[in-house]
């Protein structure tokens, strides 16, 4: 158990003004982590104000000078990607090979941010009026509010914190309250950057700290990523105030394989992206669409994968799957299973939480599911894989499409024009072929379509697009004032 987790304000670190705490939990032992500070409306507001003192000197600050700091965090996350990476597997549960991928994220986002402090690009172009200069420059917005989960708790809220404070704002962070000291640990790492104080704060709490960062009119962005539910909620009341909102929400990823596809392959793209963090993942596999030739070897195939899957305490360099996150999460897969049974569905490998302390279900493979039953649309988030049979590529691009969210989508073949068939026609804003649906590169655009997003992107240049607004400018170096090219008085006149 490692000592209170508090907020970090104004660059102090400080309890919560309450003096409340509420505990966080190792879901593989059930054992108290730490105690937390319970942050209210008083410590958000604190926190807001703290932000907006610290912008004034912050955008003003030249871009490749913070671009310099964001540095010395990528440097800093790398000589602590081991320390962050084992508390993170305490805190939320996934195996150590992808916590560290998730501070790798961390690490190749601040370098690619931080290189964005030499870039940043407008653009000019030719203007209508002579001796006159026109250009289009990205500007910073003011005070950005970040709302995030716990199943990425350093590579997602570091695809939004960095592309803000490269542009030049300042941040209030509220991360998921599962895995409240690995953020303050990442916190630390722009601390001990250089970063000022205030450009950077972090409150601790649920639903109620969110919904005062949301609520408080200082804060001129949201960043939300979470369930679709409080993320349309989030959406809604924002927009009364008139904020720029950016929403990464729910997904229901899947991967068709059809007839002529290299089953190996598939059979191992399938099995880590389906029970990959526990299957908890916005871009995580959970249902199989496959041509009707395949399936029966396919889904042998899968059975037998299942079973080796080793699980238990992700510290442990030899797990291949960790527990759930919490148990109102095994919860909820287990009513899933129920509702898929009591569909129709056939339970083809596991379906069963496991006979020990942790939150641990086994992976789970449904086979006979109708496109139209309830496990094969509604989010999951969970081990539970779901296979639907189709007769050709036409019908398994419609089956994908269907869903009410949009966001990773793939396909196992060997025809390259079947490939560039789903690439043109899969409506999801990820497309991968002959790889599973989960992963992503910092340098291209994260996001979805339909129920997953709003439209905005994370990482990649658009990253900086939620967190920069575009100016204008119009130099006339004539030294004198021009007349339009249209005489606006013989306009009028002729009316």
């Amino acid at each position: 158990m490692v000592e209170l987790v508090r907020n970090y304000i104004g660059g102090r670190w400080i309890e919560s003004s309450s003096g409340e705490t509420f505990d966080s939990y190792n879901p593989a032992t059930e054992e108290s982590i730490a105690p937390v500070a319970k942050s209210g409306v008083e410590d958000v507001n604190a926190a807001v104000q703290a932000a907006k003192e610290a912008y004034k000197n912050w955008r003003l600050t030249p871009a490749p000078r913070r671009g310099e700091i964001l540095f010395r965090v990528a440097a800093l996350l790398t000589e602590r990607k081991e320390e962050i990476a084992h508390l993170m597997t305490q805190e939320m549960g996934k195996i150590l090979t992808e916590t560290r991928g998730d501070v790798q994220e961390a690490i190749d986002m601040a370098y690619y941010m931080g290189g964005e402090g030499r870039r940043m690009l407008g653009y000019t172009a030719p203007v209508e009026m002579p001796n006159k200069f026109g250009m289009a420059l990205k500007d910073s917005v003011g005070v950005v509010g970040l709302i995030t989960p716990w199943n990425f708790p350093v590579a997602v809220p570091s695809w939004k914190m960095l592309p803000a404070l490269i542009a030049g704002n300042a941040v209030v962070w509220k991360p998921g309250e599962d895995t409240p000291a690995v953020s303050a640990l990442f916190v630390k790492v722009f601390e001990d950057a250089g970063l000022p104080s205030g450009v950077l704060n972090l409150v601790t709490g649920a639903g109620e700290t969110g919904a005062a960062l949301v609520n408080n009119r200082d804060v001129r962005v949201i960043s939300f990523t979470g369930s679709t539910e409080t993320g349309l909620k989030v959406y809604s009341q924002a927009a009364t105030m008139g904020k720029k909102v950016t929403l990464e929400m729910g997904g229901k990823n899947a991967i068709i394989v059809l007839d002529d596809a290299n089953l190996d392959l598939a059979v191992e793209a399938i099995t880590w992206s389906a029970y990959g963090t526990t299957g908890q993942r916005c871009t995580a596999t959970s249902r199989l669409i496959v041509q009707k030739g395949v399936k029966s070897k396919l889904v042998e195939a899968l059975v037998e994968k299942a079973k080796t899957l080793k699980l238990g305490n992700g510290l442990d360099e030899s797990v291949n799957m960790g527990p759930l996150v919490n148990q109102k999460a095994r919860d909820k897969v287990e009513k899933y299973v129920e509702i898929g049974k009591g569909e129709g569905a056939k339970l083809a490998v596991g379906g069963h939480r496991l006979d020990t302390k942790g939150y641990f279900y086994a992976p789970t493979l449904f086979t006979e599911v109708a496109r139209e039953m309830r496990i094969a649309r509604e989010e999951i988030f969970g081990p539970v894989l779901s296979v639907i049979e189709v007769n050709d590529l036409e019908e398994a691009v419609e089956v994908n499409n269907e869903v009410a969210y949009g966001l990773s989508s793939s396909i196992f073949t060997e025809n390259v024009n079947a490939a560039f068939k789903a690439i043109r026609d899969l409506t999801t804003g990820i497309v991968y072929v002959n790889h599973g649906t989960t992963g992503a590169e910092i340098q291209f655009p994260f996001g979805g379509t339909r129920g997953t997003g709003n439209g905005m992107r994370e990482a990649g240049l658009a990253g900086l697009d939620s967190f920069t607004e575009w100016k204008s400018v119009y130099v006339d170096y004539s030294g004198r004032l021009q007349r339009a090219q249209i005489d606006t008085e013989a306009v009028l006149k002729s009316e």
